[in-house]
């Protein structure tokens, strides 16, 4: 019988991109199951019932979920972040997790860069503004994302700089950008501070009070990453105390956060109406189609390499 290989997607890829992806799962002679724009989690259940493999994006795929994959082997998160999958629960049942990394990079980066232009013209409000021509830009990580926009940030004449644990100072120093040794040095000169950094246990709630206090006079911060990172009461008190200080998101803070960013900071503050980082034709493309070639190298080649549960 052949592999059947789910396609559940809440917030659906473009019509492209979809058919891509059940092209080359069909070309491999297995069965494409789409499901998409599903306004029930009981949909989803029902789906990944007779499912050997299931791509999403940010769906969310819980012990529940997981538990309803009787046949499931593999779940592919096309894009990099994972958050959204109970990996803990999936490496009980046997079930290998992928994601996508860096196939949503450049997406990601021209809406960093789109964020820091809209912030410094004014959020285009007719009044004058700033250049980002000579000032710090500081990458919190330095992964797919945060390379990708050192990339465009050097056509704008930024200076930059990084800071990432988990990569080599010589990595970073042979992309042309500056290591930093703790994320105080990088708040302390970033005049914007773009941020990579996933949701993780110790990420969670890690950027507050005591270290955007420390950023410059007229520092603007870009969330391209998760929402979570940020501890939004400290974020609301630094607001409040420092008029000069601008934030910019493509992922939305709490309902109660929003509304008091909105109310008393709106010069000062956006957020996208929907999460964007992705959402280009080209992200959706790349994502999809790594999702799809990954699934099949799986089942045909026994690849683990993107595996985030090994």
């Amino acid at each position: 019988m052949a592999k059947r290989v789910l396609l559940a997607t809440e917030k659906p890829f473009s019509a492209s991109a979809r058919d891509q992806v059940v092209g080359i799962i069909k070309e491999a002679g297995y069965e494409a199951v789409v499901l998409e724009a599903y306004t029930s989690k009981a949909e989803l259940l029902d789906a990944v019932g007779v499912a050997d493999a299931m791509i999403i994006r940010s769906d969310v795929v819980d012990a529940e979920v997981l538990g309803a994959g009787k046949s499931l082997k593999l779940v592919v998160r096309a894009g990099s972040g994972y958050d959204n999958v109970d990996i803990a629960h999936a490496k009980e049942r046997g079930i290998a997790v992928m994601n996508t990394p860096g196939q949503n990079a450049n997406a990601v980066a021209e809406l960093a860069i789109g964020l820091m232009i809209f912030m410094a013209r004014g959020k285009f409000d007719g009044k004058t503004g700033i250049e980002l021509r000579g000032k710090n830009l500081g990458l919190l990580a330095f992964g797919n994302a945060g390379r990708a926009v050192a990339v465009a940030a050097k056509g704008f004449g930024m200076t930059l700089r990084a800071y990432d644990p988990y990569i080599d100072a010589a990595v970073i120093r042979e992309e042309g950008v500056e290591p930093v040794g703790t994320p105080d040095e990088l708040y302390r000169t970033s005049n914007y501070l773009s941020l990579h950094i996933p949701k993780t246990k110790e990420t969670t709630g890690s950027i507050g009070k005591a270290l955007l206090s420390q950023l410059p006079k007229g520092a603007t911060i870009i969330n391209t990453a998760r929402a979570e990172v940020i501890n939004e009461p400290e974020l609301l008190a630094i607001m409040e105390e420092r008029a000069d200080l601008k934030y910019a998101t493509d992922v939305a803070p709490t309902a109660q956060t929003h509304a008091v960013l909105n109310e008393k900071f709106a010069v000062r503050y956006f957020c996208s109406p929907k999460k964007m980082g992705a959402q280009t034709n080209e992200a959706n493309v790349n994502a999809g189609l790594a999702a799809a070639r990954q699934t099949v190298d799986f089942f045909e080649r026994n690849e683990h390499k993107f595996i985030v549960n090994p």
